[in-house]
């Protein structure tokens, strides 16, 4: 099958399917357990990307084993997983009604499928997952000087990766951008968006994946840079569990799910954030880990 037919047989199969699927999503109205959100738009785009990577990846494992590992096939699919299991299963459903399933939503934007997916390396895989003609293009694109390249550098710097994600985070979650979201499906997914792409961009400088844009990063920086992150986790999830009053009053105003009254909903979304701050623990640990090994490494070779 050619390049071109490729993309048009994926596109046929998943676009036949919209009309189906975007009916099954307006049919739920009512926030349950059950509902599968079926977005033709969200599915496309993780069926495209999935099968691009997927692609590119045979191709340069048969170019040469080593490329390429079955673990970085593995944390991309489940990259993409999360980001279904946020938007389209009942997780996103219950997310309208209950703000503990939208900070679980969240933490699935933020912290599972970007670090999967780029903890993929994903670049070259899905560069060569493309039509040979688009791959060219793209590849011009990321080429060293490039305008896309050097914007990509500047955002990756770690003190503007860092404050492009915790800005972003905190003005989503100020009560009148967060009510916003809820009642308007559109901002709601600019959202989303949102959140997954500054993630992609704070986690970048510490996965480090191909293209390298910024050499070795110091183990130094890039510990400061998590602990400053886990710091503002924790002081978010504080600000909205702490208060004994509800800070976002579009819950207050839906029927009690389960009995779960807003005030004590909201203390545990709160707690939720809160706790999802330690998460930032397990790459601080993996940083240090590497650093003792390098800084044993650095010690042998000085004694040889």
């Amino acid at each position: 099958m050619s390049d071109l037919a490729f993309l048009f047989f994926t596109a046929v199969i998943i676009g036949s399917a919209a009309p189906k699927l975007a009916w099954a999503h307006a049919a739920s109205n009512s926030a349950s357990a059950s509902d599968w959100h079926w977005r033709p738009e969200i599915l496309f785009a993780l069926i495209l990307f999935g099968t691009l990577y997927a692609r590119g990846w045979f191709r340069l494992r048969s170019l040469n084993c080593s490329a390429v590992s079955a673990g970085q096939l593995a944390l991309y699919l489940l990259g993409l997983s999360a980001i279904g299991v946020a938007l389209i299963s009942p997780i996103d459903s219950l997310a309208s009604s209950l703000l503990s399933m939208h900070m679980v939503q969240h933490l699935l934007l933020l912290m599972i499928a970007p670090l999967c997916i780029l903890l993929a390396d994903p670049v070259a895989a899905f560069l060569w997952g493309l039509p040979s003609q688009l791959r060219l293009r793209a590849g011009f694109l990321l080429a060293p000087g490039s305008l896309v390249r050097r914007v990509l550098w500047a955002l990756t710097l770690l003190p503007v990766s860092w404050a492009l994600y915790v800005l972003n985070l905190w003005a989503w979650h100020s009560p009148a951008l967060y009510q916003m979201a809820l009642r308007e499906p559109m901002i709601h997914d600019a959202e989303h968006l949102l959140f997954f792409l500054t993630a992609l961009l704070f986690w970048w400088p510490i996965v480090n994946p191909s293209p390298r844009l910024h050499g070795q990063i110091s183990y130094g920086y890039r510990l400061i840079y998590l602990v400053a992150a886990t710091l503002q986790n924790t002081l978010l999830g504080m600000a909205i569990s702490i208060p004994e009053r509800v800070v976002y009053p579009f819950y207050a105003t839906l029927p009690q799910l389960r009995a779960l009254a807003p005030i004590d909903d909201q203390a545990l979304g709160g707690g939720i954030m809160w706790v999802s701050g330690h998460m930032y623990l397990i790459p601080i640990l993996l940083l240090v880990a590497r650093m003792c090994a390098y800084e044993e490494q650095r010690l042998r070779e000085d004694s040889a």
